[in-house]
């Protein structure tokens, strides 16, 4: 079946064709390497899983309440639009909300996977180009689950937004090889996490729990990568360098802050424009939302070693500069045992099915004889 029936908006049929410039670098040294780096690699081939198996996909989807998050988390919960909706057209906007988010992430994660192909060509250190080749396939999993679980539970998909497109574009029209890595691992996955963990946290659905936890057990370890591969190269360019790739950071923050709101949905239901963008600003929900999605891109961006006083002021205006002391490990480590609990918690109620199920059996035998 394919997709373009489902989209809200028509969308161009082929494909969005970005030109990219820059090297395709090979490296004869195939002993030396970074022990980290390496073991990150040796991790991210142990953590291979198959979205089809590790996902219970006979979970039941509501679609118009996908995610059962409160009427707070609506953007016009509170105001006259709201007042205006009956029952039907909230069940609507439940599922349009839904469907643009993880239309976002599906849109996203196709271009982790090509940014992580582009980093495995264009980077020039081998242990580098072995993780990210690790990161592809999980890049590439995590596309397949997201539109498997928009195509079979949703049923309906929303267009890339223009402003993360235009992101995306610009990181990989750039061709130093390290903006890959700067504008998707630290900026897009960046933004991408904070999202992932809001709505994993708030969710009480156990099927987007379990997409979204296990999406980020992978995302950890690639966050993990990119502050380790960009650590390095940023200690040695020089202040004119960095300023330039600071400058990238800015943009790209006050862009995602600014832009990428879901105003499109507000507009699908006939909310004019300058209506729809201003509920969006003033909603408290979403308020709340823009500053967490700093929480994993400003520790990582200060600990990569770009904190000019330029970059700073950015944040003291965007009201997160003190996100730059949080304790990014920590919240990698959160996301990596949140993961196992929900893979302890399936394994253990399966465990418990199959017991039950022995012990009928026992009991219906005994019953016979």
């Amino acid at each position: 079946m394919s997709t373009h029936p489902l989209y809200t908006v028509p969308v161009a049929e082929g494909t969005w064709t970005v030109p990219a410039s820059g090297a395709a670098r090979f490296n004869w040294e195939y002993d030396d390497g970074r022990d980290r780096l390496l073991a990150l690699y040796q991790k991210g081939k142990d953590k291979q899983w198959d979205a089809v198996k590790r996902i219970d996909w006979s979970l039941e989807v509501d679609p118009y309440d996908p995610l059962g998050l409160p009427d707070e988390a609506m953007a016009i919960h509170g105001t006259r639009y709201w007042d205006r909706f009956g029952s039907k057209e909230r069940a609507d906007l439940r599922r349009h909300y839904a469907s643009w988010q993880f239309s976002q992430f599906l849109h996203g994660e196709q271009g982790a996977m090509v940014c992580a192909a582009r980093i495995v060509e264009s980077v020039p250190d081998l242990d580098a180009k072995f993780y990210s080749a690790t990161q592809t396939m999980d890049e590439a999993r995590h596309a397949e689950l997201y539109s498997r679980f928009l195509h079979e539970k949703i049923g309906m998909l929303y267009p890339i937004n223009d402003n993360l497109q235009a992101l995306l574009g610009d990181t990989l029209r750039d061709s130093r090889w390290d903006m890959p890595y700067l504008g998707m691992q630290v900026l897009i996955e960046g933004l991408a996490l904070a999202a992932f963990g809001l709505l994993r946290d708030t969710t009480s659905k156990p099927l987007p729990k379990q997409l979204l936890a296990y999406v980020m057990q992978d995302e950890a370890r690639h966050v993990a990568f990119g502050r380790m591969a960009l650590r390095d190269y940023y200690a040695g360019l020089s202040s004119a360098e960095l300023a330039e790739r600071e400058e990238f950071v800015i943009e790209g923050c006050y862009l995602m802050r600014d832009r990428i709101r879901g105003v499109e949905v507000l507009t699908n239901f006939g909310i004019p424009l300058q209506d729809a963008e201003e509920i969006s600003e003033q909603s408290e929900y979403l308020q709340f939302f823009r500053k967490l999605l700093f929480s994993r891109i400003v520790p990582c961006v200060k600990d990569i070693g770009l904190w000019g006083p330029r970059l700073q002021q950015a944040y003291v205006d965007m009201g997160v500069l003190e996100l730059g002391d949080s304790n990014l490990d920590l919240l990698m480590q959160q996301d990596e045992e949140i993961a196992e609990q929900l893979d302890a918690q399936r394994f253990a109620a399966e465990e418990a099915a199959r017991v039950a199920e022995v012990e009928e059996a026992i009991a219906e035998g005994a019953t016979t004889s």
